[in-house]
């Protein structure tokens, strides 16, 4: 069973902080997302990935090492400009074969049961299968209404939230068979969510989807990309990096240097927290400094960015580099 792993997208909503990397690299409590993805396929005997990538491509050399000491095959398929959902899957056809294979959003945090959704998708004989996930606000997603059977009956983009059929939502994780690859234009920019799927309802094609109630977060914005951190902390999402989460737990890296109160935070590598500075609910990318007497509460720092002595900070996202004093809060983000 192979993966596709889709990473190609340039990760606007979360700028800054994909100025200069791709979203898919930040880390969730020290470890690049893009590595809780690649110990759910393990968890689950997938040991074959195919790494669709374009925008800051060189960047996932180091995971690319990585996936491989951890014993995993690794193809990457580059496209030269971004494809769309659809046409990375086209495009990542090269490296399947016929049968079935699963394709991620790459930007989905997820602990769900791989081995179920396949079990599901093999007994309603689907071509396609769309992993559901509840959510409180359908408003900002497109949800998917289905029959009784679990058949995917169409697709909704965004509908308000006083007229969503359901709050169940495509969660950016299918099981496909290679026969789907077919309907996909070749070098074309094409969309699995407005055109492939669609497409497939359309001609009624068998396609079913899975509802789950397992962790799942969009990490596609700071807030969530931050929350995703919190809640590895917290337990609500488990990884092997936070053996026992709870609602102080930190995660430092050794080479940090933390003089400071630091609560339900992320630390990363060489950042350092001064004497009587306050982290609470925050993550430090590498680097990154906090002054002395310094408070940052509810925060992204982004590689090497500095809070002067002293400042108080907020509910803010800074970009690598950035630095901020007292005097410059108004200009934060």
């Amino acid at each position: 069973m192979k993966a596709v792993l889709i990473a190609g997208g340039f990760g606007t909503r979360l700028r800054p902080l994909t100025l200069t990397r791709p979203k898919h690299l930040l880390p969730i409590v020290n470890r690049p997302h893009l590595h809780h993805v690649f110990d759910l396929l393990q968890k689950h005997g997938m040991n074959e990935v195919i790494l669709s990538t374009s925008y800051l491509a060189e960047s996932f050399e180091d995971s690319i090492r990585t996936a491989r000491a951890m014993g995993m095959h690794v193809e990457v398929a580059h496209e030269e400009s971004a494809l769309g959902t659809a046409g990375a899957l086209k495009n990542a056809g090269q490296f399947l074969e016929d049968g079935t294979f699963f394709a991620f959003n790459g930007d989905v945090l997820t602990d769900m049961d791989l081995t179920a959704a396949l079990a599901w998708h093999r007994s309603k004989g689907s071509e396609a299968t769309i992993v559901l996930t509840p959510v409180d606000d359908p408003s900002a997603y497109g949800v998917v209404p289905t029959g009784p059977d679990g058949r995917v009956l169409g697709f909704i983009e965004k509908p308000p939230a006083d007229e969503a059929p359901t709050n169940l939502i495509n969660a950016g994780v299918y099981i496909l068979e290679a026969s789907v690859l077919d309907r996909i234009p070749e070098g074309e920019v094409y969309s699995a969510e407005r055109g492939l799927f669609p497409g497939l309802v359309a001609e009624g094609a068998p396609m079913y989807a899975m509802g789950t109630d397992a962790y799942w977060m969009d990490i596609g914005t700071p807030e969530k990309y931050r929350q995703a951190n919190i809640d590895a902390l917290s337990g609500s999402f488990r990884t092997e990096v936070v053996p026992d989460p709870g609602g102080s737990t930190n995660v430092i890296a050794e080479d940090a240097e933390v003089h400071g109160e630091v609560v339900q935070s992320s630390v990363g590598a060489k950042a350092s927290v001064g004497d009587d500075a306050v982290v609470r609910g925050s993550v430090l990318l590498p680097s990154a400094e906090i002054g002395a007497g310094a408070e940052v509460i509810d925060c992204i720092l982004g590689e090497g960015a500095t809070v002067a002595p002293g400042t108080r900070l907020a509910g803010k996202t800074l970009a690598d580099g950035e630095n901020v004093g007292p005097n410059q809060l108004e200009e934060t983000r």
